[in-house]
């Protein structure tokens, strides 16, 4: 991870947490974020990704930053969606979970090509929406057992905001983001692994 990664990371963690609308909801929604980043750092001599890679990484975390910052349900620009185009519901929760999908499959995607899980590429996307949706399941599955645990204090962790197809319309979106990321961005992600084994290769 660059300096200026864990630099900007820190930024958004530390804004986040700066009277958040709810500190349950807060501290919820950016531990993803913060075990992510200590997974990286622990493991980036051993495994470093490509840049591409911890772009979207530091985007996603952003996204949870935001949201953990003003809960999903409140989130000012989507209220303002919400007010102007006359929708029912605040969406930005919907950005957090195509994200949700989106990021884990460039993430899944590297490491079954870098580390030749998978040899061939016919099946390659297939596999990695499939541990994407596999992943939002798990997910959804940890804010159930949170909201039973906690009652009323999950309600804004969980941002339904009464919509009864929140939880399906979560998994739909986490792998319409894996799906995104597979068909759009393979090309880009190809290059980009093929650009940081050059550069590996030259420092051997």
């Amino acid at each position: 991870m660059s300096r200026l990664f864990v630099i900007t990371f820190f930024i958004g963690l530390i804004w986040s947490g700066i009277y958040p609308k709810d500190q349950f909801t807060w501290i919820m929604e950016v531990f993803p974020a913060v075990i992510g980043f200590g997974l990286l750092a622990a493991t980036y001599k051993r495994f470093r990704f490509t840049d591409l890679v911890y772009t979207f990484i530091l985007i996603h975390c952003w996204i949870l930053f935001i949201g953990g910052h003003y809960t999903y349900a409140e989130m000012p620009l989507f209220n303002w969606i919400r007010d102007t185009f006359h929708q029912t519901r605040n969406n930005y929760d919907k950005v957090g979970h195509f994200f949700q999908g989106f990021v884990p499959a460039l993430i899944a995607r590297e490491l079954l090509v870098r580390l030749e899980v998978v040899k061939g590429r016919g099946w390659l996307g297939v596999i990695v929406v499939s541990l994407c949706a596999a992943i939002s399941v798990l997910y959804e599955f940890l804010e159930w057992g949170v909201a039973v645990a906690t009652g009323e204090a999950a309600d804004a962790f969980l941002g339904t905001q009464g919509y009864v197809w929140d939880t399906q319309s979560d998994m739909l979106y986490a792998t319409i983001g894996a799906t995104v990321a597979v068909i759009f961005m393979s090309k880009s992600h190809d290059k980009a692994m093929k650009k940081l084994a050059e550069r590996n290769n030259v420092k051997q």
